[in-house]
């Protein structure tokens, strides 16, 4: 029988609006811990395995942190459209960026073949590793690859759900919705031109224009503001 639909409750400092944005980014930490280990919990219960070779991996991961711009464009967002108050929802939307950001970072490594990420062995680096330490069969670049875009995966699954859980107890969930599946398709669109642009050999203006908009502009900057005024 299933268990208990998983859901992560807001931290109790988070009910009196932060005043600044690193304070907001700070805030989302704790929030984003809370949401990690919730979904770990999940994955043991669904397989030991699983939990200890890409859970637990994405999940450091994802604690190695980063620049944060998305939550804090999300929380400028927010305050702009006169948001004050009870921060956890928009808190729960930046934690929801921050696992997107990670299956795009995943992503992105394999298909450059980027061996680190954030001063650590990218992802499909780090399952490559641990598939030769264990002296399993096959190739450790082939296994590193196809477990990595799993991971990938995962990091979305965990993103969709969070931010699915942070809409539907929202009076404002509609909008969140629309924001953000725009946000995901200009995210994988900009991905694939940019792709096909290294393919062609492309230095058009107009190409490196549109995939700037498409990957920095609105999946970094436009959409998040707009889904913290949602």
């Amino acid at each position: 029988m299933l268990g208990p639909r998983p859901t992560v409750a807001g931290p109790a400092e988070t009910n009196h609006a932060p005043l600044t944005a690193p304070g907001a980014t700070r805030a989302m930490e704790a929030v984003l811990e809370r949401v990690i280990q919730a979904r770990l919990r999940q994955a043991r219960d669904t397989d030991a395995v699983f939990a200890l070779d890409m859970a637990d991996r994405l999940a450091a991961y994802v604690r190695r942190g980063g620049k944060r711009l998305r939550t804090a464009f999300v929380w400028c967002g927010w305050r702009a459209a006169g948001g004050s108050g009870d921060a956890s929802a928009v808190l729960r939307t930046g934690a929801a960026l921050e696992l997107l950001q990670a299956c795009a970072l995943i992503h992105d490594d394999v298909m450059d073949g980027s061996p680190l990420r954030r001063g650590a062995p990218a992802m499909h680096v780090d399952f490559a590793r641990g598939h030769r330490a264990g002296r399993t069969g096959g190739s450790a670049e082939s296994f590193g690859t196809s477990a990595a875009v799993l991971a990938g995966d995962l990091a979305l699954a965990w993103a969709d759900d969070l931010l699915t859980e942070t809409a539907l107890a929202s009076p404002h969930g509609p909008r969140l919705f629309e924001e953000w599946r725009a946000m995901r398709t200009e995210m994988v669109a900009g991905q694939y031109r940019d792709l096909r642009a290294q393919a062609s050999g492309s230095s058009a203006a107009d190409e490196a224009l549109t995939i700037a908009v498409l990957k920095s502009a609105r999946y970094t900057v436009a959409r998040p503001l707009a889904l913290g005024a949602s």
